[in-house]
C-alpha cells in the first residue's frame, strides 16, 4: 500500500543498462527514482482508452508488480474470509500468500510458490511490497515478516525468513510496508525489534552480515541510500527518528528526533539539493540540511503547515519544487527550502477530496504519467504554476474499500511501452506504445 545505486565497473554497468533499459525490477522503477526512460510513448489515449494486451486473475494486494527479463512477478493474499476492509485495528485473517511468476508478453502464470499466512494487520487485504528482481532472483516480502529468496528459473525458494520469529517482534499496524533494498551484496530490509530495526541480509544466501537501530515500530518508510558529505549514507526514517548509518557496516552517522502519528511514516526521504525533506501523517514535517563536509545534519524546520505530507504517495523532486499529494488528498507544489506551498489541486482524482487520495507520479520526458485510485492512467504536466491535464483513461475497476470509498491503491509498473497494474481480482498490461 502503501529506496541507491551500486558502483560498478563501467563497463558492466553500461552491459547491465543495455539489456535491462526496459524493465521496471523494483519499487520506483530500475534507479529507484519513478522515471521511465523508456522512448516511444504515446502522446495521448486512442478514442475508448489503451489497449489492454491480456488479463491474469489473482487474488488481494497492495504490492505493485516487477517486470525483469521478460518476466513480472506479482504477490497476493487469498482468503475465505473477507479482508476488503479498511479497519484501524487488529483483527486476525487466516489465509496464504502467494508469489506469482508470470510471462511478461502472454500475461500466463508459470509458477506459484504458496505459504500459509495469518494476519493480525490492519487493511488485510494482501502484501504490500514490490518484489525486487536481480541476477535470476526474485526476492518478496510479504505483510507479515515473510522474507523470501526464489529462483526464477523453478520458483524454488533458496532462502527465507521470518523477521517476526527472527528479531523478536510482530507487524506494524499496517503490516510489513518498507520496500527492501539491494545493495551490492547486501539485501537491506526493515526487521523490527531491539537493535534491528534494518538488518543486511546476504543477497545470495540470506545470512544476516549486520543489524542496527531500534524503533517503537518498523514504520513503512523504504531503506534508501544517498551520497552526500563525502560518504554513502544509508537513511532512516523511523517513527522516533531520522538517522543514517553506514550501509556497509550499520553504524550510525547521525540521528535527529522525530515524533511519527501513529507510527505512520510512509514516504521515502528526498533530497533537494543539500537538503533532506520528510513528512508523515498529521501534518509531522521535518526539513534538514546536511554537511557538505562530512555526514551530519541540521534541523531548518519542522510541522509546517499546508506542506506536503504523503500517505500512500511518494513526492516527486525537480529542481526545488516537490510535487506530490498531502494526506488531506490534494497534489500540491512545494518550494524547499522556504516550505512555500506554490499551489494545489484536486484534479488528478477529479473528486472533492475527503481523506488519503492516492495518484501514484511518475516522471516521463517532459511530463508526468498517473495513476489514480479511481483506475485510471493520466498523462500531465506539473510545474511552479501548476497542474496541466493532457488526457486520461479509465483502464481497471476499483476493487477495495478505504475510508468508505471504493479505491484501487497499487502502484503500477511501466516496462516495455507498457503498464502493468493491479487490483484485487486481475493484473492487466496496457499498451502505451506510440
Amino acid at each position: 500500500m502503501f529506496c541507491v545505486r551500486s558502483l560498478f565497473v563501467v563497463s558492466l554497468f553500461c552491459t547491465s543498462l543495455v539489456a535491462r533499459a526496459d524493465d521496471w525490477p523494483q519499487w520506483m522503477g530500475p534507479k529507484r527514482d519513478n522515471v521511465w526512460r523508456e522512448t516511444g510513448i504515446l502522446d495521448k489515449f486512442p478514442d475508448g482508452g489503451p489497449k489492454v494486451l491480456w488479463r491474469t486473475e489473482v487474488a488481494g494486494g497492495y504490492a505493485g508488480p516487477a517486470v525483469a527479463g521478460g518476466k513480472v512477478f506479482i504477490t497476493d493474499y487469498v482468503s475465505q474470509q473477507n479482508v476488503k476492509v479498511d479497519n484501524f485495528d487488529r483483527k486476525e485473517f487466516t489465509g496464504e500468500e502467494r508469489i506469482h511468476c508470470l510471462d511478461e508478453s502472454t500475461g500466463k502464470i508459470l509458477w506459484t510458490h504458496k505459504y500459509p499466512v495469518k494476519y493480525t494487520i490492519s487493511y488485510p487485504a494482501g502484501p504490500r511490497c514490490t518484489p525486487n528482481v536481480e541476477e535470476g532472483r526474485v526476492y518478496t516480502l510479504g505483510a507479515e515478516g515473510d522474507l523470501i529468496c526464489l529462483n526464477i528459473a523453478d520458483g524454488k525458494v533458496l532462502w527465507s525468513h521470518d523477521l517476526k520469529a527472527d528479531y523478536g517482534t510482530k507487524a506494524a499496524l499496517w503490516g510489513y510496508a518498507a520496500h527492501p533494498l539491494i545493495d551490492g551484496n547486501k539485501l537491506l530490509c526493515l526487521a523490527g525489534g531491539e537493535g534491528s530495526h534494518i538488518v543486511a541480509f546476504d543477497k545470495l544466501t540470506g545470512k544476516e552480515i549486520w543489524k542496527s537501530s531500534t524503533s517503537p515500530e518498523q514504520g513503512y518508510s523504504p531503506p534508501t541510500i544517498i551520497e552526500f558529505g563525502g560518504a554513502r549514507q544509508l537513511i532512516l526514517y523511523r517513527p522516533n527518528a531520522v538517522s543514517s548509518v553506514d550501509p556497509e557496516t550499520g553504524k550510525e552517522y547521525w540521528s535527529v528526533p522525530y515524533e511519527a502519528s501513529n507510527g505512520s511514516i510512509i514516504m521515502a526521504p528526498v533530497m533537494l539539493g543539500e537538503y533532506m525533506y520528510v513528512a508523515g501523517y498529521s501534518n509531522r514535517s521535518l526539513l534538514l540540511q546536511l554537511d557538505s563536509t562530512k555526514p551530519g545534519a541540521k534541523e531548518i524546520w519542522r510541522d509546517k503547515q499546508n506542506v506536503i505530507c504523503p500517505v500512500n504517495v511518494q513526492p516527486f523532486v525537480v529542481g526545488d519544487i516537490l510535487y506530490g499529494f498531502d494526506q488531506k488528498g490534494v497534489m500540491r507544489a512545494l518550494q524547499i527550502p522556504d516550505g512555500k506551498r506554490l499551489w494545489e489541486s484536486s484534479a488528478p482524482i477529479g473528486k472533492r477530496p475527503a481523506g488519503s487520495e492516492t495518484a501514484f507520479i511518475v516522471q516521463h520526458e517532459d511530463r508526468f504519467v498517473m495513476f489514480n485510485e479511481l483506475g485510471e492512467l493520466l498523462l500531465a504536466k506539473l510545474s511552479p504554476e501548476g497542474y496541466t491535464e493532457i488526457d486520461r483513461a479509465k483502464v481497471i475497476d476499483q476493487t477495495n474499500n478505504a475510508f468508505g470509498r471504493e479505491v484501487v491503491w497499487s502502484m503500477p509498473a511501466f516496462a516495455n511501452k507498457h503498464a502493468y497494474i493491479r487490483n484485487d481480482k486481475e493484473i492487466i498490461c496496457v499498451d502505451l506504445a506510440k
